[in-house]
């Protein structure tokens, strides 16, 4: 027979075969459920308000939950609509990212209508983003890329993760190479935390695009070493140091397009993460040129607080010392950067910190802003701060006073 022949009979055959198993498009085979519409959530309107959705046709009682839209420990409750989806309407909310998740008589669940998510340190939220404000939202600008990067931690004897923001071009040029940027997360938070709630790589792309910024390779490292808790030694910072001194910097020194120098290095944090920047930092002063340190100090400074409890351990200023009086070390420290929101319960943490580092003889930034322990507050320090690396006497571009301040600025969601 010819193969066209054959393929022709096959063609019939199975068009055949899946005709007579055919059943109306709104329902399914052996008597399911009939066909239900997708669900659109969340619905950014025009208005700005945002309208989150849905289906759970067997729950009693469904709450949306987000530490980033409400005060803290506060949520909104859902109602079925004619449809029978369950919705609820936040009003005027504005311009930013903001995690949340749905509770479902008491399970927490992520979005299914939403595919875009953030993790944390014991979990995944949904996450949601109102374009308006443009620096730091997607625009017609070259981008870079955020890349999820495996590699083998010798001190702590496993696999670990951490992402890599690197400029518009990297690619495109073998032969240019960048000086780089350290960003730590918070306890909350995880290594996926910055390039997603944080907006990390949209925000050094309008900055870039606009000559408000060097280009740069951003490291965005896990800061945990293991399950956090809080009390007494929750935050395991000397792990980290060793992950990251003695496996980090070197896997990135050895497989990407750094700059040598420590003009060529920064270091910045927020709170867990600004504590971890200034271990790391003051025991290697000479390899970094710019600190910053967002919403965060040395722990335990004030005597109250996370890390407080040191038992017979020196205290920070005493394991420091050495670097805290060296006056060479000064001179190559072009930046160290504060910046702590008025309302945020590690800001007496922050101002202990700063006046323990210029009765030392440092030069020190401090800002404080309005807002609390906030992702709306490190996003715009963020902003701030790049705009100080690897230039000369920058001309810093300020935001507008922001009123994206959703979060209760009174209640501590975590260090």
């Amino acid at each position: 027979m010819h193969p066209q022949s054959i393929r022709l009979i096959v063609v019939v055959a199975l068009f055949g075969s899946l005709a007579t198993g055919m059943r109306p498009a709104t329902a399914q085979p052996d008597g399911g459920a009939p066909f239900q519409p997708p669900v659109e959530s969340p619905e950014v309107q025009d208005d700005g308000s945002v309208v989150f959705r849905i289906r759970a046709d067997k729950a009693e009682t469904v709450q949306l939950a987000s530490s980033d839209l409400f005060a803290f420990g506060q949520s909104a409750e859902l109602k079925t609509n004619d449809a029978g989806i369950w919705e609820t309407t936040l009003k005027e909310t504005p311009a930013g990212a903001y995690r949340y998740r749905f509770d479902i008589d008491g399970v927490s669940v992520i979005d299914p209508a939403n595919n875009s998510t953030s993790e944390v340190n014991a979990g995944v939220w949904s996450l949601l983003h109102i374009p308006g404000a443009t620096w730091m939202d997607a625009g017609k600008e070259r981008h870079g890329a955020v890349a999820e990067v495996h590699y083998f931690s010798t001190p702590l004897d496993r696999m670990r993760r951490m992402h890599v923001y690197t400029p518009p071009g990297y690619a495109m040029d073998p032969q240019q190479d960048y000086p780089v940027l350290y960003l730590l997360h918070g306890a909350m938070d995880c290594d996926d935390s910055w390039s997603t709630v944080g907006r990390a790589g949209y925000i050094l792309d309008q900055l870039i695009a606009r000559g408000e910024a060097e280009p740069m390779i951003v490291v965005m490292p896990a800061g945990h070493t293991g399950p956090f808790r809080f009390g007494r030694n929750s935050i395991p910072i000397d792990e980290f140091s060793e992950d990251f001194t003695q496996a980090i910097r070197p896997y990135i020194e050895a497989n990407y397009r750094v700059r040598s120098g420590r003009a060529n290095r920064a270091i910045a944090g927020l709170s867990m993460g600004g504590a971890q920047t200034l271990n790391i930092a003051f025991e290697n002063l000479a390899d970094y040129a710019f600190v910053g340190v967002f919403s965060s100090g040395v722990f335990g400074i004030t005597g109250r607080g996370p890390g407080s409890p040191n038992g017979d351990r020196p205290s920070w200023r005493e394991q420091h010392q050495t670097s805290l009086e060296d006056s060479e070390l000064k001179q190559g420290l072009k930046k160290v950067w504060f910046a702590t929101g008025r309302d945020d319960f590690l800001l007496e943490t922050s101002r202990a910190t700063v006046d323990m580092l210029k009765e030392n003889g440092f030069d020190v930034d401090f800002e404080e802003t309005d807002g609390g322990h906030t992702w709306t507050n490190w996003r715009e320090y963020l902003h701030t701060f790049a705009q100080y690396l690897f230039r000369d006497d920058p001309e810093i571009v300020q935001l507008p006073e922001s009123s994206a301040q959703p979060a209760s600025a009174e209640q501590p969601q975590a260090p």
